[in-house]
This record gives C-alpha cells, sequence and structure tokens, in this order.
C-alpha cells in the first residue's frame, strides 16, 4: 500500500476495495447514460468514485470519515463531484442530489447495511441503486419466499423493491481483506409496490412479528401477534387468502402485504 494513501478505519468498518476490473463492474451494474447525479455512500478513497464519474454527470460523495475529505477533493479538484461530509443516515438521499433524479452506489459498512437500505427506500427514492454488501447479507434480500435466507429483511426490501445479487466479490479484492465474502446487489424501486407508503411502519411491524415465530402455524402466529381468538384469526386469514395451517417463512411478499390490510384494525404485539 502506498505511504501517502489512508488507512482504513476498523471502528469505521472500512474496507477498501482495490480491484479495478470488480470496480468497472459496478460501476456498469448502475447502467448510467451520462445523464444522471449519483449519490455515492462511503467513497473512500475515491476507487469507485473515479468509475463513477466517467459514467455519470456528477457525482455526490457522501463521507463520514472526516480525514478522507479533503484527500477527495484535491484528488478529484476540476471533476463533477461534491464531496458532503457526514452521515448519509442523517441525509435526505434526494436533497444530496438536488431534488434531481438520482441513482446511489457504494461500498457499505458491513454494521449499517440493513438501516442504509431502509433508508434509500424512503420516497424520493432512488431510480436505482447498486450496494456492495456482505454476501450473507444480499442473499437473504433477494431469497424467495420458502428458501432458508428469507426473512424479515427479505420480505420488507422486496415489498417496496426489486433486488437482485449481481455478483460476488471475494475478500482478497479489499484492502485490508474482510473477514467475509461480499456481493454487490442491485435495488430497482417497484413501480407499484406492495404496501401503501402511509402502512409501512404497520407492515414491517407485522412480519418482523410473524418472522420471531417463523415456526408456528399462521393461526397461531395471527392469535399471538394480534391477540385474537382462534376464529378471528382464521378469518383474518381467509380474508387474505392465507391457509391458517401456513408458516410465516412459506408466505410471499403479496401474502404478508394481504394480510397487513386483513389486520388494519388489529394491533401487533411483537
Amino acid at each position: 500500500m502506498r505511504d501517502d494513501l489512508p488507512r482504513a478505519r476498523k471502528r469505521l468498518g472500512q474496507h477498501f476495495l482495490t480491484d479495478p476490473r470488480i470496480l468497472a463492474r459496478i460501476a456498469d451494474a448502475l447502467e448510467l447514460t451520462g445523464t444522471e447525479t449519483v449519490v455515492e455512500i462511503g467513497p473512500g478513497r475515491g476507487a469507485l468514485t473515479e468509475h463513477l464519474l466517467d459514467r455519470a454527470k456528477r457525482v455526490v460523495a457522501v463521507e463520514l470519515d472526516r480525514d478522507l475529505v479533503p484527500y477527495l477533493r484535491e484528488k478529484f479538484a476540476g471533476r463533477a463531484l461534491e464531496v458532503v461530509e457526514g452521515d448519509v443516515l442523517a441525509r435526505p438521499l434526494a436533497a444530496l442530489a438536488g431534488g434531481e433524479e438520482f441513482a446511489l452506489a457504494g461500498n457499505v459498512p458491513y454494521y449499517i447495511t440493513t438501516p442504509i437500505l431502509f433508508h434509500a427506500l424512503a420516497p424520493p427514492r432512488a431510480s436505482r441503486a447498486v450496494y456492495l454488501v456482505q454476501r450473507e447479507v444480499a442473499e437473504r434480500v433477494v431469497a424467495p419466499a420458502g428458501a432458508e435466507e428469507y426473512g424479515a429483511l427479505s420480505v420488507n426490501v422486496q415489498a417496496l423493491a426489486t433486488p437482485r445479487l449481481m455478483f460476488r466479490v471475494p475478500a482478497g479484492a479489499f484492502s485490508p481483506p474482510p473477514k467475509v465474502e461480499s456481493a454487490v446487489l442491485r435495488v430497482d424501486p417497484r413501480a407499484h409496490p406492495a404496501i401503501d407508503g402511509s402502512k409501512e411502519r404497520e407492515f414491517r411491524e407485522l412480519v418482523q412479528a410473524a418472522f420471531g415465530l417463523r415456526r408456528k402455524q399462521m393461526r397461531r402466529v395471527v392469535r399471538t401477534i394480534g391477540g385474537t381468538s382462534a376464529e378471528r384469526a382464521d378469518e383474518l386469514l381467509r380474508a387474505a387468502a392465507i391457509d391458517p395451517e401456513a408458516r410465516p417463512e412459506t408466505l410471499t411478499v403479496e401474502q404478508f402485504a394481504a394480510l397487513s390490510r386483513a389486520m388494519k384494525d388489529v394491533r401487533v404485539r411483537g
């Protein structure tokens, strides 16, 4: 490693991707046309930033590490890059893009992957997003109903977006190498989300509570989280076209959405 390069900070979960071929593939996964603004989360030393600048109209990079901010500004002086110092979770992404339509990219620290995914899905949403995340997280996000990895994260993301695992990235492509494998995840907002935006909180509470009882039959799940009788639980499940003997891990996103609508007047108990 060159002595003049900023070093990764363990407390910030920094692992800098250094493989130029993988960096190019990540930028290509956004399918930029040269007319877009890209918001980049955690640009680090600017390795991915370089590829994004070659493909986008402009890039707004949000960096928490204050030592990297002047480094990035100097490195890309004269380029169409704005470097914003701070926590991306504390800022509306659309505001960072100046109200323009925007795409989203980032090498996301593993410890805040889930909060960032949902922060990015809050409207107004990016037209598309590409993340470098822990492989296991990517597999959970894209898992279909019935898969071992299928859970609350799968349902809550897929209710709002269509995620795709694009390709895997070995630990050796990073400096320093992480202890886990990574993957590139693309997330495209659904034109017609499975749930109404005003009901997202209730939906997530229902899904989280249901997967807390993932081995139980749905009749027992609804009775437990809704505090209802068995008869009332069966009525709610029939209204959502769900078999009372099914288990949460077998329900599709659309079935969870239907159950959420059927239980609109029932307070979920986590």
